[in-house]
């Protein structure tokens, strides 16, 4: 059996030819197409044309979602694709079926078939990038493999009014989404970097952030504790309503392996199951998540 999967970002195509979990070939990135459909669908053709092999099936990661209903795709950053029926349209053209799944899903199927989450039946994947991402699987099985929205414990007004000790207030930030208080307004790069200069007046790159933090610095810490304190909650209530084993973590922020040790440390204090090893860890995969969660998708290859 012969998938073609593609990571679909706003900026690059990237496509891989996958056979077995373990035979999955990176092929060269191509220039994302935006605003037009037909090109975007010619790019597709090119890359499975330079294969030279007839799929059985194409999967793609996006960076949006799939109405599990309607079958409708949400992808703000790229418009030619956003609001249409995604897989059908492409399937229409392209003469095979098509499987889409959200990114941060990918990363979560990625992490439970070949990364940190591999043994473990209920795998929560989290992604603390610029934003706040999630995907469940569970058996080994995407559950949002026919589109929705399990896994993303960063929506949803969720985030207290105080954090911190002493607590300090924490502003209805708006959310992308539309509602405020959600986690991802707080929990990802630019939410770290809001709230330091909330609390501090100053001016911060998250990686400026972290890097005092752990030099000592006391405004640093501050931030991190209160950033901390905001995310744990959330993210244990994911882990007992999920019963998640595991919870590996992508994205920029998780490149700090202390960072993700003191998350782990508090989630840990506030989970109804009580681990006595940690349950948040770093992702096991460094390179193209996104494309072997699809090829994995493709491939139906169980966790």
């Amino acid at each position: 059996m012969a998938i073609i999967c593609f990571d679909i970002g706003g900026s690059f195509i990237k496509g891989a030819v996958a056979r077995a979990a373990d035979d999955i070939s990176p092929l060269p990135p191509r220039p994302t197409p935006l605003e037009d459909f037909e090109a975007f669908v010619a790019t597709l053709i090119g890359v499975i044309a330079a294969t030279g092999i007839r799929p059985q099936r194409i999967a793609l990661s996006i960076t949006g979602v799939i109405d599990p209903e309607t079958g409708v795709a949400t992808v703000a950053n790229i418009p030619c694709i956003h609001g249409r029926t995604l897989a059908a349209d492409l399937e229409a053209v392209l003469g095979v079926d098509v499987l889409i799944a959200n990114d941060a899903d990918c990363f979560a199927l990625a992490e439970a078939g070949l990364g940190a989450g591999r043994g473990h039946a209920i795998v929560l994947g989290a992604i603390l990038g610029s934003g706040v991402g999630g995907g469940l699987v569970v058996d080994g099985r995407l559950v949002n493999e026919n589109g929705g929205f399990a896994g993303e414990w960063g929506h949803g007004p969720a985030l207290p009014f105080f954090a911190g000790d002493p607590p300090v207030a924490i502003p209805a930030y708006e959310c992308a989404c539309g509602q405020r208080r959600c986690v991802n307004t707080v929990g990802g790069a630019r939410g770290m970097e809001r709230l330091h200069l909330e609390i501090h007046r100053t001016e911060l790159s998250s990686k400026e952030i972290v890097t005092r933090w752990l030099a000592g610095d006391v405004d640093a810490a501050r931030t991190i504790e209160i950033y901390v304190d905001l995310i744990a909650s959330p993210l244990a209530l994911a882990v007992n309503i999920t019963g998640a084993s595991i919870v590996p973590v992508g994205g920029g922020l998780s490149n700090s392996a202390p960072l993700i040790s003191r998350i782990d440390e508090t989630v840990r204090q506030r989970t109804l199951r009580r681990f006595s090893r940690p349950l948040v860890v770093p992702s096991g995969l460094t390179v193209e998540p996104g494309l072997t969660g699809a090829a994995l998708l493709g491939l139906g290859t169980q966790a």
